[in-house]
């Protein structure tokens, strides 16, 4: 490893000075943030900036390493998207969507269920599925409300929809955009070779969530019904303006990610030219003072531990790039699979999809991106291992349904039940989300090997 001083000495970092390879210092530090992450006692930012630093003051890595570690393209997209998100959310748009949603199935308990659960996968796939559940769960409670029955076939059915949604697209899912932006794959890629099987899981799911649920919710009574019938979608629409202005930004971004990477244009940079319109646009007619607040307002509402969460994981898992653990992994999965393409995606996406049901999929993916790249030379180049990279995030996303730690999106929905007094125990989860999961990944195995071998 070589760092040079200001003065154009070799430093020497602390492993070297202590004679400790500096590979075994990275790999303790990754399993640290690991464990820690596993166990939930301090917030995930904390531990991604700690283990970050602990990289660069290791001398693992040096500070530019760490930067140039950092994927600016991802953290523009989520920053982006977020506060589209959070100015389209104040004209009211989706919670006119779920009510006009409900109405149409003349709010009917298993219509109601099946179309939030499509409202949510649709919304997952064109926004992110995090913002999504955020936006759909409070409605869903007063819906359940009125219908005086269990919110948790309707949280529940959300959450797998939320990531079966994710998974079609390039910004539907966190991994997604992760992999998308290391591995040079635009928004049309995602959607031609994704959206065709989370349709089909999306399909499933949906008659596994009717089966299961068709006896509990034929019980409610009709005037319930009646009561979500005299809800005024209309009144839900706070500011009609504002949300033209916010849908005609969203088609302009939409476009931005389907055409804009033939001409070398990143989907961070259309997300954040979509945000600095639509602030324009909602905001530059008011005075200095107002125009200051508003975007405070805008801005804090950005999720910034998730932003400062990814941050330091990328420069994390730089650090053990660097000292080569991730190159010994890659060698050993070659080894295990004698160099077959369709085995080591197999292995990628069974390993992916178990591995990401009891770990959060975010650190998972972002360390397995630089192994699979590392693969490239013994495949034959970038284009080759395309099938491993459909296998990540497949695995990565729909094995985010496993259990109740998978996603963030299935923490965010457990918070609101658990504020409502109706907690998803994690067991509960388990019971329908585990053989949900096994079975996506089975049908998506088949994919796979039909699509790519």
């Amino acid at each position: 490893m070589d760092h040079s001083s200001p003065h154009g000495e070799a430093a020497l970092s602390i492993p070297d000075l202590l004679g400790i390879d500096p590979l075994w210092v990275a790999t303790g530090i990754l399993i640290l943030v690991y464990v820690a992450l596993i166990s939930e006692k301090v917030n995930r930012a904390i531990l991604a900036m700690l283990g970050a630093a602990l990289m660069v003051v290791f001398g693992i890595i040096n500070q530019e390493q760490a930067v140039s570690g950092v994927d600016a393209n991802t953290l523009a997209l989520l920053i982006g998207m977020m506060m589209i998100v959070s100015i389209t959310s104040k004209s009211g748009l989706f919670q006119y969507a779920a009510i006009k949603a409900a109405k149409s199935v003349n709010a009917k308990p298993m219509g109601i269920l099946v179309m939030l659960t499509l409202i949510t996968a649709v919304f997952s796939a064109l926004l992110d599925n995090v913002t999504t559940v955020l936006l759909i769960a409070p409605i869903t409670l007063l819906i359940t409300d009125e219908l005086k029955t269990r919110v948790f076939p309707f949280f529940m059915a959300e959450i797998l929809a939320s990531n079966i949604g994710g998974t079609a697209t390039l910004i539907g899912d966190p991994p997604n955009i992760i992999i998308g932006s290391a591995a040079n794959l635009s928004f049309n890629d995602f959607l031609m070779n994704l959206a065709p099987i989370a349709t089909v899981c999306l399909v499933v799911m949906l008659g596994v969530t009717i089966l299961l649920n068709r006896r509990a919710l034929s019980h409610i009574p009709p005037e319930a019904s009646l009561r979500i019938m005299k809800f005024k979608e209309n009144e839900a629409i706070t500011d009609r303006r504002l949300m033209v202005k916010s849908l005609g930004v969203l088609a302009l971004v939409l476009l931005g990610f389907t055409v804009g990477h033939g001409y070398g244009l990143m989907p961070g940079t259309s997300a954040l030219a979509g945000a600095a319109l639509l602030m324009l646009l909602a905001f530059g007619h008011q005075k200095s003072e107002k125009q200051s607040d508003s975007l405070h307002g805008i801005f804090a509402e950005v999720e910034w531990v998730t932003i400062f969460f990814f941050g330091g994981l990328f420069v994390v898992v730089a650090g053990v790039e660097h000292a080569g653990l991730l190159e010994i992994f890659a060698t050993k999965i070659l080894d295990l699979t004698q160099g077959d393409l369709m085995k080591t995606s197999f292995l990628i996406f069974w390993a992916s999809g178990i591995l990401s049901a009891i770990l959060d999929n975010i650190p998972f993916v972002a360390t397995m991106i630089p192994m699979i790249e590392s693969t490239a030379h013994t495949f034959g180049g970038a284009e080759a291992i395309e099938p491993l990279w459909w296998s990540l995030a497949l695995g990565a996303c729909l094995g985010g349904n496993g259990t109740l730690l998978g996603a963030s999106a299935n923490l965010t929905v457990a918070a609101f039940a658990e504020k409502a007094k109706q907690p998803i125990g994690f067991v509960d989860f388990v019971k329908i989300g585990f053989p949900v999961t096994m079975l996506m990944l089975a049908i998506s195995n088949v994919y796979i090997w039909m699509r790519y071998f």
